[in-house]
């Protein structure tokens, strides 16, 4: 269970949900972590305290992921901090949802920004930082291959940019042995999508398994792709859901 340590990771988004529970196995495999947030400076403090107690080094930056110059900050300090990179997580991201002729600009230009341009930026920030058997590892969205419902058009149009992103990264720094890697959760018991939700009955009916998955079902799945067993792994995308979109 220790096949990360030694490595340096940086999980942007990593306060709660998902993003923490990424966070927190990568430092249970032997990682230092840094994580980023953008308000939740108490939830980030928690994280931080959690993977001290394992006994490994941990950093909290707060970043706005829509602002280009906070990014590339907060990706050189985590690297400064931990005395390198060899793991970038890009885990941030928001959900809006409207019917096109009802969304305003400001509203695609968030899920814009967020969504697509701070993974870009993040891991053209990181780039020069990761070595050769470095990981990238971004969170995308099982609604990016099935969508239901009609408000979800512009952000999971979002996250099906995230799978071109990803195989053109792998076959660009593929030569350097950096692996690039897609994870699409589905259907995940957070904050944002509560597995007692308003809807939750409908999207469990959708999963093969008949249930909503946990974040650390998508955090296990990060580890994973982190971790030397996926050296030969590149350019895929990882759909774990439950199986909503078989």
């Amino acid at each position: 269970m220790m096949e990360l340590a030694g490595k340096r990771a940086l999980v942007t988004g990593g306060t709660r949900g998902i993003g923490a529970a990424i966070a927190l196995a990568l430092a249970e495999r032997g990682a230092d972590v840094a994580i980023t947030y953008e308000r939740s400076a108490d939830r980030a403090a928690e994280v931080v305290r959690t993977i001290e107690t394992k006994g490994h080094k941990a950093v909290a930056l707060q970043a706005d992921i829509s602002d280009p110059a906070a990014v590339k900050r907060s990706v050189d300090d985590a690297a400064r901090a931990l005395g390198g990179l060899d793991i970038l997580v890009n885990n941030a991201g928001i959900a809006l949802y409207a019917k096109i002729g009802e969304a305003t600009v400001e509203m695609i230009d968030a899920l814009l920004d967020v969504n697509v341009r701070g993974p870009v930026l993040a891991t053209q920030a990181a780039i020069p930082h990761l070595p050769a058997g470095g990981r990238i590892v971004t969170i995308g969205s099982a609604g990016a291959d099935r969508i239901v419902g009609d408000t979800g058009t512009i952000y999971f149009m979002t996250k099906s940019a995230l799978q071109s992103f990803t195989r053109g990264l792998a076959r660009e720094l593929g030569p350097r042995d950096v692996t690039v890697n897609l994870v699409q959760p589905g259907s995940t018991d957070t904050d944002m999508n509560p597995a007692d939700g308003e809807f939750s009955d409908f999207q469990r009916s959708l999963s093969a398994l008949g249930r909503y998955g946990t974040p650390v079902d998508v955090a296990a799945a990060v580890a994973f792709l982190a971790s030397p067993l996926a050296r030969h792994i590149t350019g895929a995308i990882l759909t774990v859901d439950g199986g909503q979109t078989a």
